[in-house]
């Protein structure tokens, strides 16, 4: 990989899950040595997100699948032929990517907050992509 680019894999479980990535992330800035920049973690998958949320209580998990079924659920009237619409939409709407702070070789997260890899079509193999930008 590029300078300061690296690649994680993620193995989900279930349909629907949230993973907590903050390892990986530590690993990158770490193996990085950026002190102070940017971290952009991305994902490359159509049925997958990045997002940030509590990591004290596993309910907030919970309750985010259980939202997002409610909001977006697998609708027979879809036409899509894969059968996972619905893992499409929450993509979407949750976003593939989220852009942290790097300040004094720490990553900038709220006390209760976590960097997850969000699965909306599981269980599946998945990649994604840390680039930290020095500056």
């Amino acid at each position: 990989m590029g300078k300061n680019l690296f690649q994680f894999e993620v193995i989900t479980h279930e349909r629907q899950s949230f993973t907590n990535i903050d390892s990986y992330l530590e690993e990158a800035l770490l193996q990085s040595g950026v002190k102070d920049g940017i971290m952009v973690v991305y994902c490359p998958h159509t049925t997958a997100a990045i997002t940030i949320n509590e990591n004290a209580d596993p309910d907030v998990k919970r309750d985010l699948k259980f939202g997002l079924d409610e909001t977006f659920p697998n609708k027979k009237e879809y036409v899509h032929m894969e059968g996972n619409s619905d893992g499409h939409i929450k993509s979407s709407v949750v976003g593939v990517s989220e852009t942290l702070i790097i300040s004094e070789g720490n990553l900038i997260l709220g006390t209760w907050q976590s960097v997850y890899f969000s699965e909306f079509d599981g269980p599946r193999r998945r990649t994604f992509y840390v680039k930290i930008i020095e500056g």
